[in-house]
């Protein structure tokens, strides 16, 4: 899927899907730390009938990952979030939407019936922060959740080098790119204006005046958010919510004495803080600390079944990633999302068995072995 995004998309657009923070050190070491483990499985454990379903911030879903909120899908493919929707509704998990999402929360709440979460960026502008928790409700989203390892850009050198920016804007240096791919052309231009549908009418960057992603969170997002913050717009949802981008069992503690029902243990893919530890190294001591209080997400690095089972033993309740749809979506959009999950899901299914399970509460510590 990677190669056929790659062959398909003009380069900046690959590589703000494919590319991190400086040296890409943590985007790497996100999937690579997950081969420092082995499962020891089990056998003659009578796996015929394999239940991989988990109910994560009161959803119940039918296998234990779900597509995490990303940005910009438009720009991969002209059916964007429509698609990803609609994939992740046919394998019954959950559908994150970005507040730099490129289709309206209204028009995706009316397009699946299976659970939605709203991921939001806390803006300097207040009332454009009510207006989105405003028309995530309408839409009937079920779960809010609040990125906060956003508070400026990461140094994304990548997408200094090719000029990355939304809406896309031709340099010298992309020129050439742009114009080696006459259909990804096409179709963004002949699918509807782009636009940051949930932010246009309060904010011209990112829809009508050109900005790169890490200019928008410096320049954008309240670097002063807090924990009295977070623990209002928890209040201000009043629903199931979440803090997307913990790592420290500090913060995971006051996630949870804020009311929080889950964390996403996160690094934002490697594109924020290069150096940072890996989200699955960080599972089994933040479970140890809270797992009691608040449920937990290891997201990002997923690439394999034995991946999602390894968190999961760890003591994660369920797990999550962007770039395991993204480079599907930009490859083959709808069809091609649905061929990632079903091969994920594919694989957790023959995984479970081969280890000696039949249900995700059957993982355990027990199982695993740190190099």
């Amino acid at each position: 899927m990677r190669l056929l995004a790659k062959q398909r998309l003009p380069g900046p657009i690959f590589h703000y899907i494919d590319g991190a923070a400086d040296d890409e050190v943590t985007y790497r070491r996100n999937t690579q730390s997950f081969e420092q483990c082995d499962l020891v499985p089990n056998v003659l454990a009578g796996v015929e009938d394999i239940d991989m379903s988990v109910t994560v911030m009161g959803q119940k879903l039918d296998m234990p990952v779900f597509c995490s909120p990303t940005a910009l899908q438009r720009l991969f493919h002209p059916d964007g979030e429509r698609a990803v929707a609609l994939a992740a509704q046919k394998f019954g998990t959950m559908f994150g939407v970005s507040s730099l999402g490129t289709v309206t929360l209204k028009e995706i709440g009316e397009l699946i019936s299976t659970p939605k979460m709203f991921q939001f960026y806390f803006h300097k502008d207040r009332g454009l922060n009510d207006a989105m928790v405003q028309k995530a409700k309408e839409a009937k989203f079920d779960v809010l959740a609040l990125t906060v390892d956003t508070i400026t850009g990461g140094n994304r050198e990548r997408d200094l080098r090719t000029g990355f920016t939304s809406p896309p804007r031709l340099t010298p240096a992309s020129l050439a790119s742009f114009a080696a791919h006459p259909a990804w052309a096409v179709n963004y231009f002949l699918s509807g204006g782009f636009e940051l549908s949930e932010l246009k009418d309060y904010i011209k960057e990112g829809s009508n005046v050109s900005i790169s992603i890490g200019e928008y969170f410096s320049s954008m997002l309240d670097q002063s958010m807090n924990w009295k913050d977070a623990e209002s717009l928890r209040a201000q949802w009043g629903g199931p919510f979440c803090l997307k981008g913990v790592m420290s069992v500090e913060d995971a503690r006051r996630a949870a004495e804020i009311g929080a029902d889950a964390i996403m243990v996160s690094n934002h893919g490697g594109r924020q803080l290069d150096g940072s530890r890996s989200p699955f190294d960080q599972i089994a001591e933040i479970a140890d600390a809270v797992g009691d209080k608040i449920e937990i997400i290891c997201d990002g690095g997923i690439r394999r079944g034995t991946h999602v089972l390894k968190a999961l033993a760890a003591g994660a309740k369920a797990c999550s990633g962007g770039r395991l749809y993204l480079y599907a979506l930009a490859a083959a959009g709808q069809p091609g999302v649905e061929k990632a999950l079903g091969n994920l899901r594919l694989e957790i299914e023959r995984d479970m068995k081969l280890a000696g399970v039949s249900k995700i509460t059957d993982l355990n510590r027990d199982m695993l072995r740190w190099r």
